[in-house]
């Protein structure tokens, strides 16, 4: 293997790991304390309107969303659930699917993250493949090349009449 390829490996393992971390710190920081308005306009914004096409229920005005509104803020008030206890407990009672944002574990989490990874690496594959291009010396033949030409003249008789 060449030395220069093994030169090149821990840089791209450092350039992955950041990637990796930053990623990571992105899902998975926390906010900090939050109050109870803050928890509630939270909560509204990742619930769908259970008659509305795309709008969630602290965008929405109808009299369905006021209801779900109204009904987070009375579970968050209570001051017992988490958040996804809260959308959870608004999820059952509702016979429609009413989450805007998936959720960031499980199923939910790699189908969002799978394209991602998939593009990531598919440019960094174009990367490669486009470096090995420039790298390659065009217009100089190679040796087997030179060796065709010269069989070829070889074998081929003179049009020189």
């Amino acid at each position: 293997m060449n030395v220069a390829v093994l030169k090149r490996w821990p840089s791209w393992l450092l350039m992955l790991g950041i990637a990796v971390a930053l990623i990571l710190v992105g899902t998975l920081r926390d906010g900090g304390a939050r109050s109870e308005n803050d928890r509630i306009d939270s909560i509204t914004k990742r619930v769908a309107c259970p008659v509305c096409s795309g709008e969630s229920v602290f965008e929405s005005r109808n009299a369905a969303s006021v209801n779900l509104q109204n009904r987070i803020e009375d579970l968050v008030r209570e001051g017992r659930l988490s958040d996804a206890e809260v959308i959870a407990s608004v999820q059952r009672d509702s016979s429609v699917q009413l989450l805007l944002v998936p959720k960031r574990t499980g199923f939910d989490a790699m189908v969002w993250a799978l394209p991602v990874a998939a593009a990531v690496v598919a440019f960094a594959g174009l990367g490669l493949a486009f470096r090995k291009w420039m790298g390659a010396e065009d217009g100089v033949p190679s040796e087997e090349d030179r060796a065709l030409v010269d069989a070829a003249r070889q074998t081929a008789p003179d049009d020189e009449s």
